[in-house]
């Protein structure tokens, strides 16, 4: 039996098939715009984390950004903090996406670098920033990654995590996803769109809820973590080592 691989609309003029959601796809050019449409206070969130780094940078420090797609918030890193002299590695596994970052978000004080994250030796580095990225890492990643990032953080660092999270139970899992539905919908997303969407992360897209991902934290022997920001399915955390 031949598997169906016809291409799906999930928004944005961005195709395709189901469980095959990947950050290497043609369309990186609209990348941003779909991302800030699909979760809710982006730039705020940007923002948030932003201003997060300046309790942490540190002259001629390390900053890791991982899963940084576009590059386009390693830029505004790099941008804000000039004055610190800071070295800021940005990584994507996605071959499209650092070839894009280079061109369209170059700075001197990036460096870009294509690696799969659970592979990547870390410096010792300040902070390390990983925004809607731990969720596409396989499961059996997770600790081992978070474990080298405490490990490799200089005493006083600090990771600053945001995350889709699912809820506690089956009642609050159901009240989010009526409500980030009802968001989608506001920003013109059809249903058939959101289907199409949740099909092709379907295997793909991973979260754990909020206590799982704290539990990540503690294990790797975070004493200090917080949540910095919440809206409904969204979750923002700081740790510090």
């Amino acid at each position: 039996m031949k598997k169906n691989n016809k291409k799906i609309l999930y928004g944005d003029k961005i195709f395709s098939t189901k469980g095959t959601w990947t950050f290497d796809f043609s369309s990186t050019k609209k990348f941003d715009k779909h991302i800030e449409k699909s979760i809710p206070l982006y730039k705020e969130i940007h923002s948030l984390s932003l201003s997060y780094l300046s309790f942490f940078l540190r002259k001629n420090s390390v900053v890791y950004d991982l899963g940084c797609s576009t590059g386009s918030f390693t830029k505004l890193i790099a941008s804000e903090y000039n004055h610190f002299n800071p070295k800021i590695i940005g990584i994507d596994e996605s071959n499209k996406m650092i070839k894009f970052a280079r061109k369209n978000n170059f700075h001197k004080k990036i460096q870009y670098i294509k690696k799969e994250i659970e592979k990547l030796k870390f410096k010792k580095c300040d902070i390390v920033v990983i925004n809607f990225t731990l969720q596409f890492i396989k499961p059996q990643y997770r600790q081992l990654l978070i474990n080298k990032i405490y490990k490799n953080l200089n005493w006083g660092g600090a990771i600053i995590i945001f995350e889709k999270i699912r809820g506690e139970d089956a009642r609050f899992q159901d009240y989010m996803n009526l409500l980030y539905s009802d968001y989608k919908l506001k920003m013109k997303y059809t249903h058939a769109e959101i289907h199409s969407k949740a099909l092709s992360l379907k295997g793909v897209l991973e979260p754990y809820t909020s206590k799982e991902n704290k539990q990540f934290l503690k294990r790797a022997g975070f004493k200090d973590f917080s949540t910095i920001f919440k809206y409904l399915c969204f979750e923002g955390i700081l740790a510090i080592k």
